[in-house]
């Protein structure tokens, strides 16, 4: 019999770490390969990870709620084979080596030894990813992580209190079995680093009162996740904002009578929404810097243009995606509307169709919205927000004035990626294609 491990697999591209949030098994059962073993959740899709093995559930190695890096292992099965493996010593080492050599190229001292059996060298991609942009230490970085792990959530709050430790903050002559407080410089650092380090737990736990008559909601995992993808996006991608109002008068008149026919024909509804979508991936194939990402050294321009639609339930948000938009007709469009979000109020989202998004539409105009600022969908470098459509008096051409139908379009900027004249120039050719929506300039098929 040998020993195999189960891993945390990537539910999509940006995504770097998952919760379990239910077991479906317990030690000593047995599954074949392919069955569900457990319930996890990212901040993009609640999946049900399959069994890679046939064999008998050795040990669960992370808890129920636990949240855990792409790659790390979430549980043991013993199968049938020759000699038994022994993981876990190997996987240290190996994980150690990779630490050993990225603390190599930010630290001009070689990295101290670790305590004997403890988690906190098994750094996840993205925490050392976080640690190099940062110049964060992470010897002097407390995990909060199972066996003192540290996770990007700690480094997150870390860079969010502005109190990074750094490699060049050590005393050469601290003991290295004292790497978090003996290395601090003996001026006036300790005094700043000692509420750093406590500065993350007050700000995971803060004490609010609660009165007789209040409710305690527990948080979620999946609302745990939306959070923490959303701080990164806010931290890490500076924000900008713009808003342009499109006259959509002729767009609503058109819809409208066609939509009951089209309803009879084809099963689902024409949405005002179809048609946003499809005039955005037509400015994004003339505005192909809007379809880009931010990648550290270089920023990355997406070939394909594949709409990233928000989709919310009654305490979450998703985000499926609708490939190649740009080649799909607004009954195409409006179809995958429909699909996409049937699947996500039924729970039956699968990963893949939350893979590969480049730009994200969000519907906010649903509820009665009418000005809003959204935040980036991380590593998206823009997201477009369609208000609601509201009859307004408006002063034509002619200087007469008129009640028409108008809406706000309000987008949300990497200015990290995009610039306002760019973003002015794709708003404005959105704005153009709506405008100009008819029965001889849009066909719906």
């Amino acid at each position: 019999m040998a020993i195999e491990q189960i891993t945390m697999p990537q539910l999509g591209e940006s995504v770097t770490e998952g919760t379990i949030s239910k077991w479906l098994v317990s030690v000593g059962d047995k599954v074949n390969k392919y069955d569900p073993i457990a319930e996890v959740m990212t901040d993009k899709v609640n999946a049900e990870v399959p069994s890679s093995f046939t064999g008998i559930i050795k040990e669960l190695i992370a808890a129920e709620g636990e949240t855990l890096p792409v790659g790390a292992v979430i549980c043991t099965i013993e199968v049938e084979g020759e000699g038994t493996a022994a993981p876990e010593a190997p996987v240290a080492e190996t994980k150690q080596e990779e630490v050993t050599n990225a603390e190599t190229t930010t630290a001009a001292a070689p990295a101290p030894k670790k305590p004997a059996g403890a988690n906190k060298g098994r750094y996840s991609p993205a925490v050392l990813r976080l640690a190099q942009e940062h110049n964060i230490d992470l010897e002097q970085v407390q995990g909060t992580g199972m066996g003192g792990r540290i996770t990007r959530k700690d480094l997150l709050k870390l860079i969010e209190s502005g109190n990074i430790p750094t490699a060049d903050q050590k005393q050469p002559a601290a003991a290295p079995a004292q790497p978090a407080a003996a290395a601090q410089p003996a001026q006036e650092a300790p005094k700043a680093e000692a509420p750093a380090q406590a500065a993350p737990k007050q700000a995971a736990a803060p004490n609010v009162p609660v009165q007789p008559g209040d409710v305690e909601i527990p948080v979620t995992p999946v609302r745990k996740a939306i959070a923490a993808n959303m701080l990164r996006s806010k931290h890490e991608a500076p924000h900008a904002w713009t808003m342009i109002e499109v006259d959509v008068t002729n767009l609503v008149a058109y819809r409208d009578s066609i939509k009951d026919e089209f309803k009879k024909r084809e099963g689902f509804n024409l949405t005002y929404f179809a048609f946003f979508v499809k005039a955005v991936a037509q400015a994004l194939k003339e505005f192909p810097q809007i379809n880009s990402m931010w990648a550290g050294d270089k920023i990355v321009q997406k070939k394909d243009i594949n709409i990233s639609i928000a989709v919310a339930t009654d305490d979450a948000l998703f985000v499926p995606v609708i490939k190649n938009a740009d080649e799909k007709t607004i009954k195409g469009i409006a179809r995958e509307i429909s699909e996409l979000a049937a699947k996500v109020r039924s729970g039956k989202l699968r990963p893949e169709d939350m893979q590969g998004g480049t730009f994200t539409v969000n519907n906010t105009g649903s509820f009665g919205s009418v000005q809003s600022m959204g935040i980036i969908n991380y590593p998206q470098a823009a997201i477009l927000q369609v208000e609601a459509i509201v009859k307004r008096p408006v002063v034509m051409n002619n200087g007469m004035i008129a009640v028409r139908d108008m809406v706000n379009l309000c987008m949300s900027l990497d200015h990290r990626v995009l610039d306002g004249l760019i973003c002015g120039r794709f708003l404005a050719r959105v704005k153009e294609i709506l405008e100009n929506v008819s029965k001889d300039n849009t066909p719906i098929y």
